[in-house]
């Protein structure tokens, strides 16, 4: 069971805030301060980062994949009432908190780094990186879409011209392959957790069987990843120089940069992953014909 993950780069289909710094003042701070003050702060980088668009195509994704699920594992059984469910869990103002909160832990302590951020995803550049992103990824929601998107990039591909190995060197310096399967590892291990939780199992699953069984859908959940993620590259990108995909690359190598990715990734992950769980236990409900 694969949820796609939610593929991210530095911000593929994140962005910007031009805010200024925290002061912190010489003597103690009172926790709850500073805390408010960390929280509006993120709040406001999550706002200029577009992230009610990007919690949007998640949810129309979501609901494509729910008619996936019902497909694979009750097949005519789950309808409009199944249907319902999915929407409830791919409930966007929920996935906008969780991954708020998650931000907020992760870039609490970023200081100057944060400035960075702000400054480079605040800026026309990065703007214009960040709706890209999102335009590509809405566009590929369409079959027709994705399938035309994958023959461009294997033509790029396989004439290796400049703009292919920058696409490459950008999943490379971003660690996009291995932190997306990471990630669709983990949801997997939660949709698991999620259904061994309702009873589904016709026998107990321990922890060490789900762990092995996730583990043996490392190779699809690889192959997948790569066969989504450098057409969907290609294609946002497409409208860029590459001035300016250099200029996203040497972003992405610096210390703020790379803060920012792994923030991205852990909050991503901590949407995903309760997603799964929650999804997990309504599959398991509808399968056992209780009232999901």
């Amino acid at each position: 069971m694969s949820l796609r993950p939610f593929v991210l780069a530095i911000c593929l289909c994140l962005a910007p805030a031009m805010l200024g710094q925290v002061v912190h003042a010489e003597g103690p701070v009172a926790p709850k301060t500073a805390q408010t003050e960390v929280s509006a702060r993120i709040s406001a980088l999550s706002d200029m980062m577009m992230m009610g668009k990007v919690m949007s195509v998640m949810r129309d994704e979501g609901l494509d994949y729910g008619r996936t699920l019902e497909d694979e594992m009750f097949a005519g059984r789950g309808g409009g009432r199944w249907q319902t469910v999915v929407g409830m869990i791919y409930n966007p103002d929920e996935m906008r908190r969780r991954f708020d909160a998650a931000l907020t832990t992760e870039l609490a302590t970023a200081g100057s780094d944060l400035v960075l951020i702000e400054t480079f995803f605040g800026s026309d550049q990065g703007q214009r990186f960040l709706q890209l992103e999102i335009d590509a990824r809405e566009a590929l929601l369409d079959t027709a879409v994705e399938d035309a998107a994958k023959v461009a990039w294997a033509e790029m591909a396989g004439e290796e011209t400049s703009r292919a190995a920058l696409i490459r060197r950008f999943v490379e310096v971003n660690d996009l392959i291995e932190s997306n399967v990471m990630g669709a590892l983990n949801a997997n291990l939660a949709f698991y957790r999620g259904m061994a939780e309702s009873g589904s199992f016709p026998e107990e699953m321990t922890e060490e069987q789900m762990l092995t069984d996730v583990w043996r859908q490392e190779p699809d959940i690889r192959s997948e990843t790569e066969t989504w993620l450098f057409p969907f590259l290609s294609l946002a990108y497409q409208p860029l120089s590459d001035a300016d995909l250099e200029a996203y690359i040497a972003f992405s190598e610096s210390t703020a940069g790379k803060r920012m990715n792994a923030a991205l990734f852990v909050a991503f992950d901590s949407v995903f992953t309760q997603i799964s769980a929650e999804l997990g236990a309504a599959a398991a409900r509808q399968m056992q014909g209780e009232d999901i």
